[in-house]
């Protein structure tokens, strides 16, 4: 037998002072081990680089669709010639932490009327590019708190969509919160149409980002991601933040409410950062413990309504005459916060200036908005000319009938959007390209965005609303009465719903019914509508749409009659809240009736203040004209009106334009120290003298009117 090598229970090694034998055994032992870890080694760091640089790649082909997906702003009409860039025309909105103070924060119409006269000096403006970052006035703990989930709350048209917009933009240019790698943008009105189907997160993304399909599932958790639900006022899903079906994965398959809220909740991709937005109404579907910021868009200040015109007209003089009759047009000034409405009245004014400079200019809501719908219909005169007029005249009269009926069939459903089973209800052929031009917005998304599902909308709530109002109109000119089926409870009190006697006033007497039996002040503004296209002179405007029109200065006269002695409460009902006051006291204003406000002003400014009884509706009507007077009230003292402690209660607000106000024994409480802060804490208060003894503010309403006395900016002089 041969040798048997010598084997050593030493350690193997390299050592070279060791026999030559053991040391080619060891060596070659360790060259092997050295040579498979450096070929390990570099083939993962050649796979960490491959999935790197797809990754990168992903990134970069995602930034680049989201640019050009949200580059252009599309004002009104779905027309390549009114595309602009976004970053041309963009305005800052006003964009606050919290939300206002001492009004309900679900009644549009008091919003509007409340953004346009308070504007607070100590509201620190947030960027939409820092909404995920603590604000500069934050202590060092509250910035230590990540903002994982916020929610942003406006009004109809308030800019909220163009927000989300503006920053996603900045983010995929390289401009803005560069540390995110995804910006996932996730519509409502888009996820309505698949919420009877089943998905996972990553096969839903792929639905909406088709750019991702090369994209790991896993990589989500590593990634950064915002993820966007715009428009929760536009949701048809019910949200199940109670469902205990567990969902962690972005594989694993549920229902798209489950999904969603899972996101909302923090448990599915708890690293994820939630952008919701909504209308106020909708937004208490989100329990406050899932929201950590709250933020209100106010629309534009005062200057930048300004900004606005003078970028949108390049005309000088033109935008000066402009911005000089919206200033005069109290009812056109104060919807002007609203970036869509300064569209439509930019849009309308610079037409009627441009044809007639002596041209009279819309003095209510109504005549804006029916200039702007005979705009539409000129410019589709010019789009599909037709050679025969009365051919013409007739196929727009069918066109804006049926957008119309949509319209109120939809509003009366509490629908913002709808799609394509809601217009062939009303007999719209959704394949005729020119019923939509200038007045419907279409929506259309790419192949891979929901199938190619369609989804319309009108340019604005507002917009819908005239419509409905016109629509209503309509069939009773016609005597179409299938959509007064709405007003059933209402026209049989007067038993004549089944009657071919059924009057103007009956109708319009019915929508006051109907409007202020609805919640939130739905149908206010659909009311102020219907009221102002009954007018005679607005049925003529309208003529060439209407079969024929009504004398109805009659049925507006007891229309006029029926809503003040509403707000007098003269049978005693006292059921007006101050939102339905104000309401209808605009509703009258709508249709030049200037009686009760004459009356108001006369009643203010008299010392007679005791004489007459005065409903809390009264007092509600006197509050709001109080504060939209040019000139400040000298003194305001509600113990001298003649009123009960909720009638006196309504009158505070209107302590932000008057020199001084006599409060003692008036009944305030935390709610009334609400809107004195406010009052205090504005930059158009007039307010400098305040005696409030005798009242029971309680903790909450000191530390309210201590809020409001402690601004840099309030004017007070003396407080009793």
């Amino acid at each position: 037998m041969g040798n048997r090598p010598k084997l050593s229970d030493e350690a193997v090694t390299s050592d070279p002072s060791r026999a030559d034998g053991e040391r080619s055994i060891s060596g070659g032992v360790s060259s092997v081990f050295c040579l498979n870890n450096t070929i390990v080694t570099a083939s993962l760091n050649k796979h960490d680089q491959g999935v790197n640089d797809e990754l990168q790649r992903v990134k970069e082909q995602h930034k680049t669709s989201m640019k050009n997906k949200y580059e252009r702003l599309c004002e009104g009409l779905k027309l390549q010639e009114n595309e602009s860039l976004l970053n041309s025309i963009y305005t800052q909105l006003y964009i606050i932490e919290g939300e206002r103070e001492g009004v309900n924060e679900e009644h549009e119409v008091l919003q509007m009327e409340k953004t346009a006269r308070t504007q607070h000096s100590q509201d620190t403006p947030i960027y939409c590019n820092d909404i995920f970052k603590a604000s500069a006035e934050a202590g060092s703990e509250e910035k230590k708190k990540k903002i994982k989930t916020v929610l942003t709350k406006g009004i109809a048209g308030i800019g909220k969509t163009v927000s989300v917009q503006k920053f996603i933009l900045d983010w995929a240019e390289g401009k803005a919160n560069q540390d995110v790698d995804f910006m996932f943008v996730l519509p409502f009105r888009e996820l309505n149409l698949i919420r009877d189907h089943q998905y996972s997160l990553h096969r839903l993304l792929l639905d909406f980002h088709p750019e991702l399909q090369d994209l790991d599932s896993q990589i989500y958790e590593e990634c950064k991601v915002v993820f966007i639900f715009d428009g929760l006022d536009e949701s048809r899903i019910t949200l199940m933040f109670s469902d205990a079906q567990k969902v962690c994965d972005v594989t694993e398959t549920s229902s798209v409410a489950v999904l969603m809220s899972k996101l909302m909740k923090g448990e599915l991709l708890p690293s994820a950062l939630i952008w919701i937005t909504s209308r106020p109404a909708a937004a208490n579907q989100i329990p406050s413990k899932y929201i950590h910021r709250l933020t209100e868009i106010q629309g534009f200040t005062e200057p930048q309504k300004e900004e606005y015109f003078r970028k949108r007209i390049s005309d000088e003089h033109q935008a000066s005459r402009i911005i000089s009759h919206i200033r005069r047009a109290r009812s056109l000034h104060i919807m002007c916060h609203i970036p869509v409405f300064c569209w439509i009245s930019s849009t309308v004014l610079q037409k009627l200036l441009e044809e007639d400079l002596r041209a009279e200019i819309p003095q209510t809501l109504t005549e804006m908005y029916i200039h702007f719908l005979l705009i539409q219909i000129n410019m589709r005169k010019q789009k599909y000319e037709e050679k025969d007029p009365e051919k013409l005249l007739q196929s727009n009269r069918e066109v804006i009938v049926k957008l119309a009926e949509v319209a109120f069939k939809q509003l009366m459903k509490g629908n913002v959007m709808f799609y394509e089973e809601d217009l062939i209800e009303s007999g719209i052929d959704v394949t005729d390209a020119s019923v939509y031009s200038g007045i419907c917005t279409e929506i259309f998304k790419q192949e891979s965005v929901i199938h190619q599902r369609k989804v319309y909308s009108f340019i604005h709530l507002s917009v819908q609303e005239f419509l409905a109002a016109f629509y209503l109109l309509y069939c009773y000119l016609t005597k179409n009465k299938e959509p007064l089926h709405e007003f059933r409870s209402s026209l049989h009190e007067f038993r004549i719903y089944r009657s071919d006697k059924l009057s103007l006033y009956d109708l319009l007497r019915s929508a006051v019914d109907k409007a202020l039996e609805s919640k939130n002040g739905r149908l206010d503004l659909f009311l102020r509508f219907l009221l102002g296209v009954s007018l005679e002179s607005n049925q003529r405007l309208l003529q060439d749409l209407l079969t024929h029109t009504e004398n109805s200065s009659e049925s507006i006269r007891e229309t006029t009659q029926y809503i003040k002695e509403m707000i007098k409460d003269t049978y005693n009902h006292n059921r007006l809240s101050a939102g339905e006051s104000i309401s209808l006291f605009l509703c009258l204003l709508e249709v030049k009736d200037q009686t009760l406000f004459r009356e108001i002003q006369e009643f203010v400014k008299s010392d007679k203040h005791s004489e007459k009884y005065l409903s809390p509706a009264h007092c509600s009507t006197i509050s709001y004209m109080l504060q939209m007077s040019e000139e400040p009230l000298d003194e305001l003292e509600p113990k001298k009106y003649n009123t009960s402690s909720e009638g006196r209660r309504r009158l505070i607000p209107a302590v932000i334009n008057c020199r001084k106000a006599l409060l003692r024994d008036c009944g305030v409480t935390d709610e009334g120290c609400s809107a004195l802060a406010s009052a205090l804490r504005s930059n158009l208060s007039h307010l400098r003298e305040l005696d409030l003894p005798g009242n029971k503010l309680g903790d909450s309403g000191v530390k309210r009117l201590c809020a409001g006395l402690e601004d840099p900016h309030c004017k007070l002089e003396k407080l009793w």
